[in-house]
């Protein structure tokens, strides 16, 4: 029996490739040797990538909860840097304010963390696998300006809402007019702004369609005032019981609890054939409390005028009422 001498020609393993070699010494197989770095090292690469990008967006996502967490009534700490006007007077609506500020502005940063890690991630993998990266950016480039083409209003209403976070310009329990709908805010979000009017009608209002804001509730508000008198009543005498009743309701429980300055009365604000004379005064209150506190007094000025025996005006088509 002839002995036949097989020879094993040596894989072509490059110098430092030590998956070639290892591979090479437990198969003895020339083409698996050969094709370790695809089989074993690219893979291997590929899951290191991602686990490591999977570990930096967790780690990125719980820093950011943590700065987004409102503990103990206190402003969280990624607002802290920011601009705030929202009033002490919104009470606990104020931490529920703050809280839902918080989380909209947490939930971008942790989509946009998430979109740059494993964006970073992709285009590693990709140059790991040795694909040229020049025509995929570009491509990525055409398509992002299609996108944006073909949503506008989305984007629109996006950035609108990041700002409008980032501005502080209103918030839940906030008195808003915007234009088209106005009453109070119940929810903010970065495409849309819930509020429910007077009515109980609930408005909800895309960010990117609002051009104006008025907040009634920033800051301090007026409660303006207007009473009607005929002219056939003394000015001086009105105007006299205006200010004095207007100074006793205020300084008296529970609207003094909501007024911030002394009253001012502004006197005869304008004359007309319909209203009579109109006698003005104004009182500066806790933001949203403008509403109570006028009603409140124009009830009892109207009843001490009534006392008086000081006339309104006379409304023309009804007869006037025999004393």
């Amino acid at each position: 029996m002839t002995d036949v001498e097989l020879s094993f020609q040596a894989p072509n393993c490059e110098p430092g490739d030590n998956w070639c070699e290892i591979v090479d010494r437990l198969t003895g197989s020339q083409w698996l040797a050969q094709s370790a770095n695809w089989l074993i090292a690219k893979p291997l690469t590929i899951i290191l990538i991602l686990a490591v990008a999977m570990i930096i967006r967790s780690i990125a996502r719980r820093l950011i909860d943590r700065l987004t967490r409102a503990s103990g009534g206190r402003v969280p700490t990624l607002l802290r840097p920011l601009k705030e006007r929202a009033p002490q007077a919104l009470g606990t609506l104020l931490s529920e304010r703050r809280a839902q500020r918080a989380k909209t502005i947490g939930s971008v940063f942790k989509s946009i963390t998430s979109v740059l890690v494993f964006g970073i991630a992709f285009m590693m993998i990709l140059a790991e696998l040795g694909v040229n990266l020049a025509p995929v950016l570009a491509s990525a480039g055409i398509l992002g300006v299609a996108v944006g083409f073909g949503a506008q209003n989305l984007v629109r209403d996006f950035l609108s809402g990041v700002f409008m976070m980032l501005e502080d310009q209103y918030g839940v329990g906030d008195v808003v007019d915007v234009g088209e709908a106005s009453g109070t805010v119940e929810a903010v979000g970065l495409r849309i702004t819930t509020m429910r009017d007077v009515n109980g009608t609930v408005w909800y209002v895309r960010n990117g369609e609002i051009l104006r804001v008025g907040n009634s509730s920033q800051g301090f508000a007026v409660a303006v005032v207007d009473v009607p008198i005929g002219y056939g009543a003394d000015v001086g005498q009105a105007t006299d019981i205006l200010g004095r009743v207007a100074r006793e309701t205020t300084e008296s429980e529970p609207v003094s609890e909501d007024v911030l300055e002394p009253v001012e009365v502004l006197g005869v604000e304008r004359v007309s054939a319909t209203e009579g004379i109109m006698l003005r005064t104004t009182v500066k209150v806790r933001p949203g409390r403008q509403w109570a506190v006028q009603r409140t007094l124009r009830a009892r000025i109207m009843g001490a005028f009534e006392d008086a025996g000081i006339q309104g005006p006379v409304v023309h088509g009804f007869p006037a009422t025999e004393s």
